[in-house]
């Protein structure tokens, strides 16, 4: 079995160094297959936008530079061909895609392998939390000196998201900090030291916890018109009208009846 120091949270190292499972840390270091997760990882960064133009790109060329035949000379038909200079380019690069894509059988294999290179190489450091209740740039640092790896380069590997820990290692130019799950090959080898924190390797977090709890979002504020508007009473609805009322509505009053005027008689009734 694979022991790692074992530390506080304060930095303080414990006597006793911390048991790591044998799931994730059998000894085992498999080099091929790091090799291809490496190489993989460097092709997926490759943007592959180079381009050179060919002579169907390269302005001018459109007339043959002289006669086909008398001068003496080779006969040529443009002066954009590759042999000539400010000519297209033949096999020059285009655009592609370099991704290159891996099982994730070998993905794990090759963290594994990864994660064990370390442990073996005394580069791991298993930490109890971390805790901190706001972004703080110094005291990240104190902490990686205390350890005694501020003069490496520094993978830090959370349980959780941990945004203060994240902002507090962002300044610094040799420390990475990251959740355990995002750990990728590479990043375990490009560090020369890790930290982890005990919650992410046995996969039990304490409750309460400062590296847990999450900043909240805060509430967004109401305008002062929607305020002001919402603070209006609102107008009572209409009352619906009965069916009594309805139908004396709607019949005309005598009152209107007799004042409409008689109808004017046509001349010869």
């Amino acid at each position: 079995m694979i022991e790692a120091p074992h530390y506080t949270a304060a930095g303080a190292r414990r006597p006793t160094g911390f048991a790591l499972p044998a799931e994730y840390f059998d000894g085992t270091v498999n080099e091929p297959v790091l090799h291809q997760a490496v190489r993989a990882f460097l092709n997926n960064q490759r943007q592959g936008t180079a381009q050179t133009k060919t002579r169907s790109f390269v302005s001018g060329g459109n007339q043959k530079p002289w006669k086909q035949k008398g001068t003496g000379r080779a006969r040529q038909g443009s002066t954009r061909a590759p042999h000539w200079r400010g000519g297209g380019i033949v096999f020059g690069p285009q655009p592609r895609d370099y991704s290159t894509g891996l099982p994730r059988k070998v993905r794990q294999l090759a963290r594994r392998s990864a994660l064990n290179a370390r442990a073996r190489e005394t580069g791991l450091h298993v930490i109890e939390r971390l805790a901190f209740p706001a972004p703080r740039t110094k005291q990240l640092a104190e902490l990686l000196a205390k350890l005694g790896v501020d003069d490496r380069k520094v993978l830090v590997l959370t349980a959780t998201h941990n945004p203060n820990a994240y902002l507090s290692g962002r300044n610094l130019p040799d420390v990475q900090v990251m959740r355990w799950a995002d750990a990728s090959a590479y990043d375990v080898l490009w560090a020369e030291a890790l930290v982890v924190e005990e919650g992410a390797i046995t996969g039990v977090v304490p409750e309460g916890e400062a590296s847990v709890v999450e900043a909240k979002a805060p509430a967004p504020k109401k305008r002062a018109g929607k305020a002001a508007a919402a603070a209006k009473p609102k107008r009572a609805a209409p009352k619906p009208k009965t069916r009594a009322k309805a139908k004396a509505a709607k019949k005309p009053s005598a009152k209107g009846a007799a004042k409409k005027p008689a109808p004017k008689k046509k001349k010869g009734e």
